[in-house]
């Protein structure tokens, strides 16, 4: 029998939940942006031109999430779009002027909320907790190749 209040995929997945639903009160409500939306902008904002396709590895979204939020960030004159001499299936995406102000001034509000979400925590146990959640990273990487391998035999 499972518990669902000990069995760590439910916890974890209930978890990031409640944490995503919180941060978006304030990028949603500051700035019109949605989970989707959010994630687009910090990644460009984090590493400047991508395409669809690197936003979409980086922010862990299905491409046509991703295409949507482009969309709409476009139609509000917060991302441009430049077409990829070397592949003209995709574009490069970058933050106009008006995205990188929405990035610079809700970046420092996200790090805020990170860090109210984490004082309960020593030091010692922020950083167990984030060596611990790269740990599970990896070994969910590994979990999720073997059955991929296993479903192609």
């Amino acid at each position: 029998m499972i518990a669902l209040e000990r069995f760590l995929p439910y916890r974890l997945n209930v978890l990031a939940a409640s944490v995503s639903n919180a941060l978006a009160q304030i990028y949603a409500d500051r700035f019109g942006l949605t989970i989707p939306g959010w994630r687009v902008v910090a990644t460009l904002g984090q590493y400047g031109v991508r395409t669809g396709r690197d936003v979409a590895a980086h922010a862990v979204m299905h491409k046509s999430t991703v295409s949507r939020a482009v969309a709409g960030l476009v139609e509000r004159g917060l991302v441009r779009r430049e077409p990829n001499p070397e592949d003209l299936r995709e574009d490069f995406l970058a933050l106009t002027e008006a995205g990188r102000a929405v990035y610079e001034a809700l970046a420092p509000e996200a790090l805020a909320f990170e860090r109210k979400l984490l004082a309960p925590l020593t030091d010692g146990e922020r950083e167990t907790l984030f060596a611990l959640i790269a740990r599970l990273d990896r070994q969910a990487d590994v979990m999720g190749a073997a059955a991929l391998r296993e479903a192609a035999e």
